[in-house]
């Protein structure tokens, strides 16, 4: 058993110690909740509680403390991968809800399983998610004050194997910050999440740059065709030097190998398997 996840990349982790320190802190003590979670659950279970502990924690941008977009709004994105089933589910610009990845893991069980929008808030309202407002007064600030929003680039997420070699991977993001209205970013699409009964990968970074590459797909397919997951990833992130792809992933593969990358600094992340194992 084995479980990964991410924290985002966070520019302030360059200068503020203090900042870069709660997060690794928080980290730790999430990835070894999820490990323990575990130990008696699914790969998918706990791809899903270790994404809600990372939304409902504000030190990260997704949940509670998401990024503000350029009208003021929240808008948040999630999803989800079953390797197992090979099935995806996720929202898109959800509104007023505390967890969005919860809201994915219901979806999982229909045939329309991506919502974006309207149809996405009035589905999580139909099937109990309450209204939340993920605003934290520091977003506030931060919003009508403008400072350093363009600059941090975050998302949270996990990848477990479970006891039975079953993969899931979870993401899910509060956007970049002042961004236009309704943009999608990679979180809940298969380039930014995506398992197999080969593979699980997460995603953080720009979305836009994460969708050029098909990241998390393309280094799953690889692994599929028989690379190593390091030979996976580090040839994927070659791919995308010609157009300078700001991109950070976590992985597991069916055969236990764990690996993270990043082709900019500052990626913030932790793995467990018994024990902590990485951290950063």
């Amino acid at each position: 058993m084995k479980v990964i996840i991410h924290g985002g990349f966070f520019s302030e982790s360059a200068t503020n110690q203090e900042t870069k320190k709660a997060k690794q802190d928080a980290l730790a003590e999430i990835v070894e909740k999820a490990y323990r979670f575990l130990t008696s659950h699914t790969a998918l279970e706990t791809v899903v509680y270790a994404t809600s502990l990372l939304e409902n924690n504000e030190l990260f941008n997704a949940g509670i403390g998401s990024q503000i977009q350029s009208d003021g709004k929240v808008r948040l994105s999630a999803s989800l991968m079953d390797g197992k089933t090979q099935k995806f589910s996720g929202v898109i610009n959800l509104e007023d809800v505390k967890n969005p990845i919860a809201v994915a893991q219901k979806l999982l069980n229909y045939d329309d399983r991506v919502l974006s929008g309207e149809g996405a808030l009035a589905f999580a309202r139909n099937n109990g998610f309450e209204y939340f407002n993920p605003i934290t007064a520091q977003r506030q600030s931060e919003y009508e004050a403008k400072l350093n929003q363009q600059e941090r680039k975050g998302t949270v997420g996990c990848v477990a194997l479970d006891a039975e070699g079953n993969l899931a991977a979870a993401t899910s993001t509060g956007g970049k910050g002042f961004e236009i209205p309704c943009r999608v970013s990679d979180s809940a699409t298969v380039a930014g999440n995506f398992a197999t009964d080969f593979a699980g990968i997460s995603c953080t970074g720009v979305g836009e740059d994460i969708v050029s590459g098909a990241l998390a797909a393309k280094i799953v397919t690889r692994v599929t065709d028989g690379f190593t997951l390091k030979a996976a990833c580090d040839k994927s992130f070659e791919e995308l030097k010609p157009f300078d792809g700001f991109a950070g992933v976590v992985g597991i593969s069916a055969k236990g190998e764990i690996y993270h990358c990043y082709s900019h600094p500052y990626m913030v992340w932790a793995s467990f398997d018994g024990s902590l194992q990485a951290f950063n």
